[in-house]
């Protein structure tokens, strides 16, 4: 029986509750033994220059999801050929660990621009999608290829996004992790980031 091994990707610049409890959401499916995270160096699709360094991104992880057995943090993609793609990242950990079955964990909203990642296609032939669906998640609009690939698990998401973290820095205690905002105070990130 092979272990089961979510795959959990982003810029998580900075993570947050939402980040957590979707994390959470997807543990709880059942579905998995295992949640691997994946801090991206340098996403693809993203063109912000002001992005904060991997390193703290990495480390508000590690902070983030302390205690969680059933978490890992990795620096895989820091130490693949830039940029991460998700297809070489998936392909690397399959070859690597031929004994893991892996998913790729979504959340809804990219499921929607799914169809616009590098060789969506071919993702789809190397694993199945697990989605965390909101609350009257509409999927009329998503291609039939993509949702025969998918599996959709209970999500009650808390509203918050790393944008909006940045933005509201200051009134957004709530939206942290408190280790993670004292991380953030203590090496004083995004103190001069404008969104």
């Amino acid at each position: 029986m092979k272990k089961r091994t979510g795959i959990f990707g982003g810029s998580f610049d900075p993570v947050h509750s939402g980040h957590l409890e979707v994390a959470d959401s997807f543990l709880k499916s059942g579905l998995i033994d295992e949640l691997l995270i994946l801090p991206t160096p340098y996403p693809p699709h993203k063109k912000e220059k002001n992005q904060t360094p991997f390193h703290h991104r990495l480390k508000m992880l590690e902070i983030a999801f302390a205690g969680w057995d059933s978490v890992k943090i990795s620096d895989l993609e820091a130490n693949l050929p830039s940029p991460s793609y998700t297809l070489q990242t998936l392909r690397y950990l399959k070859k690597e660990n031929p004994d893991t079955r892996f998913f790729l964990c979504l959340g809804e909203d990219n499921l929607k621009i799914f169809e616009k990642w590098y060789k969506s296609d071919e993702i789809l032939k190397e694993t199945v999608l697990i989605i965390a669906e909101r609350p009257g998640f509409d999927s009329s609009g998503i291609p039939p290829k993509i949702l025969e690939r998918a599996v959709f698990v209970e999500h009650h998401p808390v509203d918050a996004s790393s944008t909006r973290v940045r933005k509201a820095m200051k009134q957004s205690g709530d939206l942290l992790p408190e280790n993670v905002a004292e991380y953030i105070q203590k090496h004083g990130l995004y103190q001069e980031r404008k969104s």
